[in-house]
């Protein structure tokens, strides 16, 4: 009695078509993304121990360290803040405004943009911070 020879034969998987496939999905991923540019204002905020992030539709006014105001990285002249405020909150309920502030801006600015984002008829005033590190201690 003869056996017969059992051919094994070994699988391949082709990984070809699946790293194609992978490529495709990365290179739509990145065609598709939009990228949100910061705005090219230098900025160093002040540190706090209980920084909170915010998940807002945000208005933000920045204030650079020299006092010049950015209303959605848009130059606002102090003058023109008020209506500008006025303008962009009309209609929303939520009238909360995020104030980036550089870390060195005198305080009489951070007053005179408070006081107009009250006379715009705002309901709150936002200061973003960075997390203060342990480092600080």
């Amino acid at each position: 009695m003869r056996f017969r020879e059992r051919r094994i034969t070994k699988s391949i998987i082709n990984l070809t078509p699946m790293v194609d496939m992978l490529f495709l999905i990365l290179l739509f991923f990145l065609v598709t993304s939009s990228f949100i540019e910061q705005p090219n204002i230098k900025l160093e905020l002040p540190s706090s121990k209980y920084a909170a992030t915010s998940k807002l539709e945000e208005k933000v006014l920045t204030i650079s360290q020299d006092g010049k105001l950015f209303f959605q990285n848009k130059p606002v002249e102090r003058t023109d803040l008020i209506p500008v405020l006025k303008n962009a909150f009309s209609g929303q309920s939520d009238k909360t405004l995020v104030m980036r502030a550089d870390k060195n801006v005198s305080y009489g600015v951070i007053v005179y943009v408070m006081d107009a984002a009250k006379g715009a008829g705002l309901k709150k005033i936002i200061a973003p911070t960075v997390l203060e590190s342990k480092e600080h201690h």
